[in-house]
């Protein structure tokens, strides 16, 4: 198997290409420290978008940068990237084994983040639809699309209903942001492109298990993300907790039931998982890596956990930080500046917020200070957003496709695009 190079820097091997991977790579010193991140893509993904390519508000380049790229200039100059899934970990030898490779570190960094958590309800994960993943969204987007082009050919009307039933699971972010999504499309798109189909046809349901959306954010704003959604015809059902979904039909706690042709999973999230050789590391209840003050794993030498996947209790955060990107960044920063100085120090979070949005000028933000909710919740949302993609480009081409989507709803994103099969290959 490849080796990395032995230079005589110290090697530090950042499993994941994240927010938490990529800061960390621009901040440490290239100069005391090799730098590797393995990551399973060859690109740096913006997650919180990852909404607007399911509903074709963005196409996936957009939000979406080449690793090798970014490390040809700026400050990330001098790291290197290795593609792979890593899937064992031997803290005895201290190496990383991806399928392709063994990879030696003198310090590991583990920012691979989260997937999708069903509950121990594996079978969900065959019918259902996510969004942690670029493809995962196109999927989504492609779908959603081939069920509208299908409902303008059908007569039959049970078939028809199914077709255009779209039920979200879970009233966090991400699942008031994709149901506001398909509220936009049933109010705005539908008569411009789909004359065939009545909006009233196009029923969009959102089961949340608690009294009210954004269970993280402000009460203020979970209330103003409620009204927007009924404003996009959303049906939102509040308190219901999903028992199973079998034959299109999502069954509640309660014992009622609820016919949907798709189901989109946004209910949980669960660290990624590895396999451990040698000691074992602590980690809590959802599989987290237990860190102390400074990022270290405890249980383990060398090794450090950053981002959505380590857990770090502190008196305010009893159940660990929120995991947001600022949290990534800012422990990814905070552990740079550690192993630059060598002298560890307590990791402190400045929240700087939270924000939401549900359709065009209906957002929501709770900030520092202050709450804003509307037209100006939303032009913030879009500047933060903007000016956190990686990329002049890519921060144009948002730019340039969300003032066209704001001045005329047709896009040309709007495209099914199955990829094609493979031909047979080699295992190499």
């Amino acid at each position: 198997m490849k080796q990395i190079e032995d230079t005589g820097r110290r090697r530090v091997v950042v499993i994941g290409g994240g927010f938490a991977g990529l800061n960390l790579a621009k901040k440490i010193d290239k100069k005391r420290f090799d730098i590797t991140i393995i990551d399973s893509n060859n690109y740096h993904s913006f997650p919180p978008l990852f909404y607007q390519i399911a509903s074709s508000g963005l196409d996936p380049s957009s939000i979406s940068f080449p690793f090798r790229r970014e490390m040809r200039k700026g400050s990330v100059k001098g790291a290197t990237f290795r593609m792979g899934t890593v899937k064992t970990i031997d803290f005895d030898r201290k190496t990383v084994h991806t399928q392709y490779e063994t990879a030696p570190y003198d310090i590991l960094v583990i920012a691979a983040g989260t997937t999708n958590n069903f509950f121990g309800n594996q079978d969900l994960e065959k019918s259902v639809y996510t969004l942690k993943s670029v493809p995962e969204a196109i999927r989504c987007r492609d779908e959603i699309l081939q069920r509208m082009e299908r409902a303008t050919l059908t007569k039959d009307a049970a078939l028809r209903r199914k077709l255009l039933s779209f039920t979200v699971i879970g009233g966090g972010p991400t699942g008031v942001e994709i149901a506001g999504a398909l509220g936009e499309m049933k109010r705005y798109i539908l008569p411009r492109e789909y004359p065939t189909i009545s909006p009233d046809e196009l029923k969009i349901t959102l089961l949340e298990g608690t009294d009210r959306l954004l269970g993280a954010m402000s009460e203020h704003s979970s209330r103003k993300a409620l009204d927007y959604l009924h404003h996009l015809m959303v049906d939102v059902q509040l308190n219901q907790l999903m028992k199973s979904y079998e034959n299109d039909t999502v069954t509640l706690a309660d014992g009622s039931a609820i016919e949907t042709g798709m189901l989109i999973w946004t209910a949980g999230i669960t660290a990624r998982k590895f396999e451990f050789i040698g000691n074992s590391p602590e980690l809590d209840r959802g599989g987290r890596f237990i860190v102390d003050t400074s990022c270290e794993v405890r249980g383990v030498e060398d090794v450090y956990a950053i981002g959505d996947i380590a857990f770090m209790p502190t008196d305010h955060y009893p159940k660990g930080f929120p995991q947001l990107a600022q949290v990534a960044i800012q422990q990814a920063r905070h552990l740079a500046s550690e192993l630059n100085s060598g002298t560890p120090s307590p990791f402190r979070y400045k929240d700087k917020g939270s924000m939401a949005t549900v359709g065009r000028n209906l957002a929501v933000a709770d900030l520092p200070h202050f709450h804003l909710s509307g037209f100006f919740a939303w032009l913030t949302w879009m500047f933060i957003h903007l000016i956190s993609i990686l990329g002049m480009r890519n921060k144009l081409t948002v730019l340039i496709t969300w003032i066209w989507a704001y001045c005329s709803y047709p896009t040309s994103l709007r495209l099914i695009m199955y990829p094609a099969r493979y031909p047979l290959k080699s295992s190499a």
